[in-house]
């Protein structure tokens, strides 16, 4: 714990650059929260996006811009269109590149993206007051669970940060999967700081006359190889899924991968020494209150 600001200021090297993107750039939201069509179609022939380009332009199709998704298959997100507008532009590519496969084709209004939002947010704020109550509740202490919801946010402005980045210079949406990967994220980061909180609740109760910083040492010690043989299986399978999974489960996997090193890293090195500095300050406020 004697590290501990220094703990606190590389979290900090990581968050700024994120949060200053997240004021200037946001992040990049997918047809999930704006509205639009999704489509998916593989060409039987080689092709290439600036003839696919082209041709939308001809039928003037406003959409983002392509990407590829497998062997001559491609994604194209572009503003609602009609069924029959859909038929025209697949005749029109079919008429340039032979068969055309259509893989899906999703259509969202705006009105869903706004409610998909709000309840995106709701969830969050419900899930931290939830955490916050039952961690305050289980360790008799209100500020245990006060430094686990800020170990929390850690974790998700580590994560919405390096999305707002990779919005920005790779253009990476978030959709519905995101919002899946944060909380799941906000779960694992909160499971992993109770476990440290609880072996640091029972050393207190066998060792009155330790200081806190001691005592999140000892608690750090005896818990630091099962975080991190937990947190490599995780690790190792998400790697895994980012490099052999599909372009539809690739930035989700990418999103677990940050946050489950994020809140590897904010357990024992965010949430412990934001405990044994508040507990400082505890301290000094009680002697200045009783001299």
């Amino acid at each position: 714990m004697k590290y501990k600001l220094i703990y606190l200021a590389i979290s900090s090297l990581v968050i700024i650059p994120g949060v200053i993107s997240l004021f200037i750039w946001g992040l990049k939201p997918s047809i999930d929260f704006t509205g639009g069509s999704l489509w998916e179609i593989k060409f039987e022939k080689p092709t290439e996006i600036n003839t696919i380009n082209k041709i939308f332009q001809e039928q003037n199709l406003e959409h983002l811009p392509i990407q590829v998704s497998g062997n001559n298959q491609f994604l194209i997100r572009m503003a609602p269109i009609s069924e029959e507008e859909k038929n025209r532009a697949k005749q029109r590519l079919a008429d340039n590149f032979g068969v055309v496969d259509e893989i899906r084709f999703e259509t969202v209004g705006p009105t869903l993206g706004k409610e998909l939002l709000i309840k995106t947010l709701t969830g969050v704020i419900l899930a931290a007051i939830a955490i916050l109550s039952y961690v305050g509740w289980r360790f008799k202490d209100k500020m245990y669970g006060v430094c686990a919801v800020i170990a929390m946010f850690h974790d998700s402005l580590v994560l919405l940060g390096t999305f707002s980045l990779l919005g920005h210079f790779l253009n990476v949406e978030v959709g519905t999967l995101f919002v899946t990967a944060v909380l799941t994220v906000l779960s694992f980061s909160v499971h992993d700081t109770v476990v440290v909180y609880d072996r640091i609740r029972e050393s207190t109760a066998h060792s009155k006359n330790r200081s806190m910083g001691d005592l999140a040492n000892k608690a750090i010690t005896e818990t630091m190889t099962r975080s991190l043989n937990n947190s490599l299986t995780i690790i190792f399978m998400l790697t895994a899924l980012t490099v052999l999974g599909g372009i539809t489960v690739k930035w989700f996997a990418v999103a677990l991968l940050i946050g489950t090193i994020s809140g590897t890293y904010s357990s024992p090195f965010v949430a412990v020494p934001l405990l044994v500095v508040v507990s400082g300050v505890s301290k000094k406020g009680d002697s200045l209150v009783k001299s």
